[in-house]
């Protein structure tokens, strides 16, 4: 489109519609440019329609310049996840996420699985040392080819690759009902994309299992996961493997006055109306 533009071989003045959907999909492959160049040229009478799995801030300021006084509809729905898949989180080490990931797929020996990643270049690293241990391994994300994209969802709707590793922006297209497992290698920052990423398992009433590997840093966002989906995800462990370095912590004897730089404790969050004690209280 913008090579017809620039040549003068199309115009948009008539454009009374304007549709930009999977807009975050979009703006995190790198369009926005191409797709500010084409906005410019739409009328400015025209209605303009955004489709958005996720609101972030890029979203907001492409509404916010080329969109007036817009109507935000909502289309989630009051139940977030699935009751039908099995949710667990493995407290893990950063450095031991490997190893661990090895023994669940040994244990839960999925049919289908699919592993999210935060970022492109940790994606194609864990595609590498993965490929080396498991069969049918593959890897999806926004810089691979189209063609490329195609021929690897074709192998996952086949069933000839069993285990795909994608981040979240790659992953919108991924319509498998086969999918048995879903891992969280990486825990997302966007809650929102915690329950788009489980939900590509138990599909059509089938059953599902959606497990988290979570540091212990990440404690206070795994609790607002939870806080979101209404929820308490139970806390797993592989036998025999030690995911982790359980961290020291010191327990104030009862009547014991506070010392003066000690920060004051955190209020409890509240799930299902009741007071729950935090993740970094349940390692």
């Amino acid at each position: 489109m913008l090579d017809h533009l620039s040549r003068g071989s199309m115009t948009l003045q008539h454009v009374r519609y304007v549709v930009l959907d999977e807009a975050d999909r979009m703006l995190d492959i790198g369009f926005r440019p191409d797709i500010e160049r084409i906005l410019r040229r739409c009328p400015e009478e025209r209605q303009t329609l955004l489709m958005s799995a996720t609101v972030p801030d890029t979203i907001k300021r492409l509404v916010n310049r080329y969109m007036v006084d817009p109507t935000h509809l909502s289309l989630t729905p009051n139940v977030m996840t699935v009751d039908k898949i099995r949710q667990s989180f493995i407290t893990v080490d950063d450095d031991k996420k490997f190893d661990l990931l090895t023994k669940v797929i040994d244990r839960e020996k999925p049919r289908q699985c699919l592993i999210f990643v935060e970022r492109k270049r940790w994606a194609d690293n864990l595609y590498k040392k993965l490929t080396k241990q498991v069969r049918g391994v593959a890897v999806i994300h926004g810089d691979l080819p189209q063609s490329q994209r195609e021929k690897i969802m074709a192998g996952f709707r086949s069933a000839k690759v069993h285990v795909l590793i994608a981040t979240d922006v790659a992953s919108r297209g991924i319509d498998v009902t086969g999918i048995t497992h879903v891992i969280n290698y990486d825990l997302p920052m966007d809650i929102e994309n915690y329950v788009h990423r489980i939900g590509r398992t138990g599909r059509i009433g089938k059953d599902g299992v959606a497990i988290s590997f979570v540091t212990p840093e990440q404690g206070g966002h795994l609790t607002d996961i939870e806080m979101t989906i209404n929820r308490l995800i139970d806390e797993d462990r592989i036998e025999g493997f030690d995911a982790y370095t359980p961290r020291k912590r010191y327990d104030r004897p009862a009547g014991e006055a506070p010392a003066a730089d000690e920060p004051p404790a955190a209020p409890k969050k509240a799930v299902f109306g009741k007071r729950v004690k935090k993740y970094s209280d349940r390692l």
